[in-house]
């Protein structure tokens, strides 16, 4: 029996994980704690009858839409470096995404050892670099695809096509919330705007519509989220009218739902509007960065007039899951379109110097005042981080650019940090030019699953019965990455 199946009915009573764990152990005559101690067990580590002592809590996952090059940032490859400048395809065989390959191009910044670890970071992240015993790498992640859209929709559902859950979507249905005053489930996408497949990377897909995320817009404090507050020059409306109002709307929405008990879009809209009259007040104290010293201000370079708008998102990551938030997700970069000054996000067929180097910046910065912050709260050992992209891009040159690079599904790296994991790691590895993942290829099954474990979930029991088949996260795949634990 699935989780599901005994929680599905019950969940929006639930507020807290551990009260959800508190319902399970009551519910059915005891099949409720015979399910939650399977479900969180993790392929058979729980001892007895104990639940196993969770280790993250919550997660912040950091999104680099465009395709981050693995061979720039964090997989050196010192072969790379002696091919420079010689054929990466001589025989004229092999076709790129969207250009036949050029000449070997070794990466745009040095490589150096940083920490006790030793690990291998390129001059990109000077900042990030610092953190490196904190993170754990998976060097050989590949993907199904090479198109932005469907490969973002994998890594953020597990598909190609969209219609799926996102991961925030299944965290937050098989966990539940922290906080009744907040969404459990939020995402701060770039300033610039939405990703490639834009609000599909955050639905709840045939999962019940509570569980989509909900999006602040860090560029309005005072109005993070659209048409929470009446316009200004609306004065009719008063905190006591409006919340007449919502009483009145509240007593209309429940009787029409009572002849329509399986619409979970309206049971959801109906929360949405119990949640905004809370988000009222909790909205702009939690986005309200002025609260925070000016050490951490500084910290998250929220002056900087480039990177100050990440620093933003990642500084309200800190304050949300601070409050409660269990899966908060940052987009560091926005929709591929051609450049202007820059590319809005990571895709770099022109010019790659230039594109990664802007954005390098943005994420050095931002990542690693967010791992340093998290440290000195006490919250990174409660707190996942992820930090991925969709694809990674190709040792060789594209075709005739020579500061350009295609598209490459076959190899990418995600590090991760906190929640239970050892720092200073790297799993897997791609050959010896960075072109393809050899040792230990990962998909993002691989990823999700070994999240979920860290959140106390096995990967394999989270489902949900839709059209006639007990749907996962997961899908039919995944395990757990247990090289990477601590």
């Amino acid at each position: 029996m699935s989780i599901d199946h005994l929680t599905n009915s019950n969940h929006a009573e639930l507020n807290t994980g551990s009260s959800r764990r508190e319902f399970l152990q009551l519910a059915g005559g005891g099949l409720g704690a015979v399910a939650l101690q399977t479900m969180l067990a993790g392929e058979g580590h729980a001892e007895g009858n104990a639940v196993p002592q969770l280790k993250a809590k919550r997660v912040i996952q950091i999104f680099c839409p465009g395709g981050m090059s693995q061979v720039d940032t964090f997989d050196y490859k010192p072969e790379l470096e002696k091919r420079n400048g010689t054929p990466f395809d001589p025989e004229g065989k092999l076709q790129f995404f969207a250009s036949k390959p050029g000449n070997c191009s070794g990466s745009n910044w040095k490589f150096r050892q940083h920490g006790e670890s030793g690990l291998w970071m390129s001059d990109l992240f000077p900042k990030l670099s610092t953190c490196i015993d904190d993170l754990a790498f998976i060097y050989s992640m590949h993907s199904k695809t090479a198109l932005h859209g469907p490969a973002c929709f994998m890594m953020n559902t597990g598909f190609t096509l969209p219609g799926f859950p996102s991961m925030g979507a299944w965290v937050t249905y098989g966990l539940g919330s922290e906080t009744e005053d907040l969404p459990a489930f939020v995402v701060l996408p770039d300033p610039r705007g939405l990703p490639p497949g834009g609000i599909i990377n955050w639905g709840a897909g045939f999962l019940p519509a509570e569980y989509q995320a909900t999006t602040l817009d860090t560029t309005h404090p005072e109005q993070p989220i659209a048409d929470l507050f009446p316009p200004r020059n609306f004065g009719a409306i008063t905190p006591q009218s409006d919340q007449a109002s919502l009483d009145f709307l509240q007593q209309i929405n429940r009787m029409h739902q009572q002849s329509r008990s399986g619409n979970s879009e309206l049971e959801a809209r109906i929360k949405a509007y119990e949640m905004a009259a809370r988000l009222q007040l909790s909205a702009p104290e939690v986005t309200d960065v002025r609260q925070e010293s000016d050490s951490i201000q500084a910290l998250y370079e929220l002056d900087h007039p480039e990177i100050g708008p990440f620093g933003r998102q990642c500084l309200l990551a800190r304050r949300l899951a601070q409050r409660g938030v269990r899966f908060i997700q940052i987009y560091c970069g926005a929709e591929n379109t051609t450049a202007k000054k820059i590319r809005p996000n990571w895709d770099s067929h022109e010019d790659l110097p230039r594109d990664h180097g802007y954005w390098g910046a943005v994420l050095d910065a931002g990542a690693s005042a967010l791992l340093k912050d998290l440290k000195q709260q006490g919250m990174l050992e409660e707190t996942l981080v992820i930090c991925t992209t969709e694809f990674g891009r190709q040792p060789a040159a594209q075709g005739g650019k020579a500061l350009g690079r295609d598209h490459n599904a076959g190899a990418f790296t995600a590090w991760l940090a906190g929640g239970g994991l050892r720092g200073g790691i790297g799993y897997g590895s791609t050959d010896e030019l960075g072109y393809k993942a050899v040792e230990s290829p990962a998909y993002c099954y691989d990823l999700h699953a070994t999240a979920l474990h860290l959140l106390g979930i096995d990967h394999t029991r989270l489902t949900y019965y839709h059209n006639g088949i007990e749907r996962r996260l997961t899908d039919v795949h995944g395990h757990v990455i247990r090289e990477i634990l601590g």
